[in-house]
């Protein structure tokens, strides 16, 4: 290389150079620009799941001052409530006794407000409650079941507390899917957003995921279908 030429070639280099730097920091602030550039959305899903199976509940429950007599009442009600239940069909494998509660009140009496003045009314020291519970898999017709149940138990004398309960799926066996739903309803409104600002949806940046429910539980007229929902919150860039 001449000596004249040294110049030349530095003065070329120096541009090249303070071009170079110019463009990346360029990208530089541009990428931080974009890193402010986002639109946080959230994304719904929901599914019907039916009841693996359903029990009815029953209880009842005797007072009294003779906690032996009262034991006695309640084992002699119990053993009527099987045998009726067996006669009509229920088999004896589904029905579960549960554990009996008892109750020991400290004071006999209790203070009320009668006639303007405070007396001491007498109360029943022991109270003694038992339930059973009926496992049944044909979860459609349970309600109607409980119900004749409930007409028949006080025909005979057995009045009784009888409601139904159901068990559904766990709910980790419809996670995956309510979760892909959920980002998948949550990309569209990010997608509608960006269009509407004349940018394009990049990546995730964030993302969480709310508790997964059973909504509108016992108040539909096919109790036994109840939705599983999530909603997802996520964040992506903008383009």
């Amino acid at each position: 290389m001449s000596y004249n030429s040294r110049p030349r070639f530095l003065s070329i280099s120096l541009i090249i150079g303070l071009s170079l730097l110019g463009f990346f920091i360029f990208k530089g602030l541009k990428t931080f620009s974009d890193k402010d550039r986002v639109v946080k959305v959230k994304g719904l899903a929901e599914m019907n799941i039916t009841a693996i199976s359903a029990q009815i509940n029953l209880s009842f429950s005797f007072s009294g001052d003779n906690l032996q007599r009262i034991i006695s009442n309640s084992e002699n009600k119990k053993q009527r409530i099987i045998n009726y239940l067996k006669a009509n069909g229920f088999e004896e494998t589904d029905i579960k006794v549960g554990s009996p509660h008892i109750s020991d009140k400290e004071k006999y009496y209790e203070d009320q407000w009668k006639n303007g003045k405070t007396v001491s009314i007498k109360i029943d020291r022991y109270s003694y409650e038992l339930s059973l519970t009926i496992q049944s898999d044909d979860v459609k017709t349970i309600e109607t079941k409980a119900n004749q149940l409930k007409s028949d138990l006080i025909k005979e004398g057995l009045t009784s507390r009888i409601y139904t309960d159901y068990i559904f799926p766990e709910l980790n066996s419809v996670k995956p899917k309510l979760i892909a739903e959920s980002t998948k309803n949550a990309r569209i409104a990010g997608e509608q957003f960006a269009n509407d600002s004349e940018a394009t949806l990049g990546k995730i940046k964030t993302a969480s995921q709310g508790q997964i429910s059973i909504a509108g539980r016992y108040d539909s007229p096919a109790p036994y279908i109840q939705k599983a929902r999530v909603v997802s919150t996520i964040v992506f860039f903008l383009d």
